[in-house]
């Protein structure tokens, strides 16, 4: 059964009247997807926590739970980042080592290879000297100083830990806070101009780069998950380039037999560049322009990385940081069969090197789900590829400003969207209202979707102005008024 079609049971169990009702909805779905229930163990479930005082309590309680399913053994894993648990499923499901030690080791094997395949010497910078990341007082930090053992050639100066006198858990720390309202986390100040940063949430599934610009002002300089996106898919853009021997490579890649110096079959090689409506108007543009196929979903983590499947190389990031690369098997198995033609032929070159990279990619980057430590390491080891400081990562383009606001409703079912919640299918005459408020604006953009969880209709706005982007926003929450 694919995850995805697990989602309407956990749904209808979510949502279920009574015990009695629960319990009926597990046995009718035991029943119909032949589960084997029995004595002995068909099924193990793998369980963590982070380091929240509620934490035990509620292991215990998961564990218990688990084991009242006769058949089903329950494994504590410890303390862990969420996507250091996901990647350990992905792992025990794929017959691979799965211990906290096997991720760090696959890890820090990856960011080697990577360091250890850049071209020439590289340009010095503020770069070079590391990056100072806020942990945000949650798991992410504990686990970076544990990872940081198994690294060599990445500086890593960790704050907000958790440690004594540090604050709580997201208190005006962490990647939302940083994100949302753009201005230093606690542990930050003017000691820190112009150096690079970066912010972890909770527990470590999101990040955000930063840097301030001025020991006067409070606000950073952001570097969210849209740019972050942009500089993987520039990265990996340029290892596609490397391995074709091309000067320019298009979203979809043909390798003929004649093409081809390792003869393998003929293969077409899709990178794909999933975004939400939410993702800001600029990087699109700027992705489009550098000849990548970039295309839309809902609203929402698990859309994204279903339409990311798709492709042989699929990039999604939210603007909030969280997102990943997911590499397909074909194009993995495509990727090692030209690896040993090149050792098999003891010859070195740019594009041996480029195979290499995207295999270390493909195992450093958390592919069950966005992970804000392999994230990280990622980010460091292409900006040290590159050459680049973070000034000039965020010169690639600029946001263009944007407002969101929330108009409550009687009922939030009655607006429908389409077309990756971009367009409004009902009330009739909304969307065009929404269509003749956007044509008054230089690169006007807008969209409104339903909330998932209350009864309030969003609404996004983007112009070239935060005047403009403010005024349309306004424009457009009337119209809601109007028609719902």
């Amino acid at each position: 059964m694919l995850t995805q079609e697990w989602e309407p049971f956990a749904d209808a169990i979510a949502n279920a009247v009574n015990a009695e009702n629960f319990v009926q909805m597990i046995y009718e779905f035991i029943k119909n997807q032949g589960i084997l229930c029995g004595e002995t163990y068909s099924g193990v479930v793998l369980v963590a926590r982070d380091t929240r005082p509620s934490g035990e309590e509620l292991l215990s309680a998961a564990i218990q739970g688990i084991r009242a399913v006769k058949g089903v053994m329950a494994v504590d894993m410890g303390i862990l980042t969420t996507p250091q648990l996901h990647w350990m499923v992905r792992s025990r499901n794929k017959g691979m080592p799965a211990t906290e030690s096997d991720y760090y080791m696959q890890l820090s094997s990856s960011v080697k290879t990577l360091m250890g395949t850049r071209p020439g010497v590289q340009k010095s910078g503020p770069h070079i000297e590391g990056v100072v990341v806020d942990g945000a007082n949650g798991v992410g930090a504990k686990k970076l100083y544990t990872l940081q053992q198994f690294l060599e050639g990445i500086q890593v100066n960790i704050r907000n830990s958790g440690g004594e006198g540090e604050g709580g858990l997201n208190d005006r720390v962490g990647a939302d806070f940083v994100q949302k309202e753009k201005i230093a986390p606690c542990g930050f100040g003017g000691d820190d101009v112009g150096r690079r940063c970066a912010s972890l949430d909770g527990d470590a599934d999101r990040l955000v780069y930063f840097y301030i610009s001025s020991p006067e002002k409070k606000s950073v300089e952001l570097i969210d998950g849209d740019k972050i996106l942009t500089l993987f898919a520039i990265f990996i853009k340029q290892q596609l380039n490397s391995i074709h021997n091309q000067e320019k490579v298009e979203n979809s890649l043909a390798l003929s037999l004649d093409q081809n110096p390792f003869k393998e079959e003929c293969h077409s090689v899709t990178l794909g560049i999933v975004q939400t409506a939410y993702a800001n108007g600029a990087s699109t543009r700027y992705l489009r322009d550098l000849g990548l196929e970039v295309v839309f979903t809902s609203t929402g983590v698990k859309y994204l990385h279903e339409k990311a499947t798709e492709y042989d190389i699929g990039i999604y990031f939210e603007a909030n940081g969280h997102g990943t690369i997911l590499f397909s098997k074909k194009f993995l198995l495509w990727l090692k069969a030209i690896n040993e033609e090149f050792s098999s032929a003891s010859t070195d070159s740019e594009q041996w090197r480029a195979v290499q990279r995207l295999l270390a990619v493909s195992s450093l980057i958390n592919q069950a789900v966005g992970d804000a430590l392999s994230g990280l390491l990622l980010v460091e080891v292409i900006l040290h590829y590159l050459g680049w400081s973070i000034q000039t990562w965020n010169t690639l383009y600029q946001d263009l400003p944007s407002r969101q606001l929330k108009v409550k409703v009687a009922d939030r079912t009655s607006v429908v969207t389409t077309d990756a919640e971009t367009r409004v299918a009902r009330p009739l005459g909304l969307q065009e209202a929404i269509d003749s408020e956007v044509a008054k604006y230089s690169m006007g953009r807008a969209f409104v979707r339903p909330s998932g969880t209350e009864d309030v209709v969003r609404v996004y706005a983007e112009a070239l102005t935060q005047e403009a982007a403010d005024s349309l926003g306004q424009a457009i929450a009337m119209h809601v008024r109007q028609f719902v």
